[in-house]
C-alpha cells in the first residue's frame, strides 16, 4: 500500500510506522486508494467484497481510518467498507485542494468521495467528529445516505463537560504525544483500549493539523427531519459528554439509541464492545 505521510515533520516517519503497523492487523485483504477531490486527496482503506453495499466509515479528530479495524472486519462480512482518513487531519489524506471551511464544503467534500468511487449513496457511520460530520451529511443530502451510525458523537445532541474541556485544554493549546497519551488514560480509565490506535494517536498530536469545521447542535426541529434511519451508540462510560442525556435529546422518527456499557469516549471505535458490534453490524443489514 502506498505511502504518503500528510505532514512534513520530524514526527512523521514515527507516525507512518505506526500507521503502517495498525493497518498490517487490518483484515486481508484490505487495499487502500487514494481519491482527488476539488478538498484534497482523500486517503481510504477499503474491506469486503467489492459488490458489496457500501458503508464509509469517518474516525473522530485526531484519529484514522485505521481506528475502524474491529468494525472493519465484522462490516466486511457484508458490506464494502471504505474508512476515510479526514482532509486537514492525521493520516494520509492530503490538503492540496480548497480548503474545508464550512459545513457545505463538509458536504460537497463527501459528495467528491462517493462520486469518485462511483456510488450515489452509502451508508455512513462516525464517532465523535466523525459522527457530527456523517449526521450534517445525512441532514444534507439524505439522499444519498442510506443508513447512519453514530458512535459516540459530539456536538450532535450534548455539549463537553465542563472536566472533560479542563483536561483536554493542554493537549489543545500545546499538543505533545505525552500530554495526549495522559489524556486518553484519564478519559478511558483502565477500560480496554488499542494499544496499537492509542499510540497512532499519541504521536499524530506531534504533528500539525488544520481547524476543523464545527458547527451548532441540530435543533429538534432539524433532527425531526432526518430522514435515514439511524442508530446512535453512546459511550455509557463517556468522559466527554453526559451519554443518558444526550439518549434523552437524540430523538427523531427512525432513530434509535442504545447505551454501550464498559465503553468511553476513546476506546470507540477500536474496542467496541461485541454486544454492541452486533448492534451495529445488524442495523446496517436490517
Amino acid at each position: 500500500m502506498p505511502k504518503s505521510p500528510t505532514f512534513d515533520s520530524a514526527f512523521a516517519p514515527a507516525f507512518d510506522s505506526a500507521y503502517d503497523e495498525l493497518l498490517a492487523t487490518w483484515p486481508h485483504p484490505t487495499t487502500s486508494s487514494e481519491l482527488p477531490t476539488p478538498y484534497g486527496t482523500t486517503h481510504l482503506l477499503h474491506h469486503g467484497a467489492e459488490e458489496a453495499p457500501p458503508v464509509l466509515l469517518l474516525p473522530g479528530g485526531g484519529s484514522t481510518a485505521g481506528s475502524w479495524r474491529t468494525t472493519a472486519e465484522a462490516l466486511g462480512a457484508t458490506h464494502r467498507v471504505h474508512a476515510v482518513d479526514l482532509v486537514g487531519g492525521p493520516g494520509r489524506s492530503r490538503t492540496d485542494g480548497r480548503p474545508i471551511r464550512t459545513v457545505a464544503d463538509l458536504t460537497a467534500w463527501l459528495d467528491a468521495v462517493l462520486d469518485g468511487l462511483g456510488l450515489t449513496s452509502a451508508a455512513f457511520c462516525g464517532h465523535s467528529y466523525g459522527g457530527w460530520i456523517a449526521l450534517r451529511y445525512a441532514l444534507a443530502a439524505p439522499d444519498r445516505t442510506d443508513r447512519l451510525v453514530l458512535l459516540d458523537p459530539t456536538g450532535c445532541f450534548a455539549g463537553f463537560r465542563a472536566g472533560y474541556l479542563l483536561r483536554a485544554l493542554p493537549t489543545l493549546l500545546r499538543p505533545t504525544a505525552a500530554r495526549t497519551a495522559a489524556f486518553l488514560t484519564w478519559e478511558t480509565d483502565g477500560a480496554e483500549h488499542d494499544p496499537l490506535v492509542r499510540r497512532l494517536d499519541t504521536l499524530a498530536a506531534e504533528l500539525p493539523r488544520l481547524r476543523p469545521v464545527t458547527g451548532p447542535r441540530p435543533t429538534a426541529t432539524g433532527l425531526a427531519a432526518l430522514r435515514p434511519p439511524a442508530l446512535v451508540l453512546l459511550a455509557e462510560g463517556s468522559r466527554a459528554h453526559d451519554a443518558r442525556g444526550a439518549a434523552a435529546r437524540a430523538t427523531a422518527p427512525g432513530l434509535r439509541t442504545e447505551l454501550v456499557p464498559e465503553a468511553t469516549h476513546h476506546t470507540l471505535p477500536a474496542a467496541l464492545p461485541p454486544k454492541a458490534l452486533t448492534a451495529l453490524t445488524d442495523f446496517l443489514v436490517s
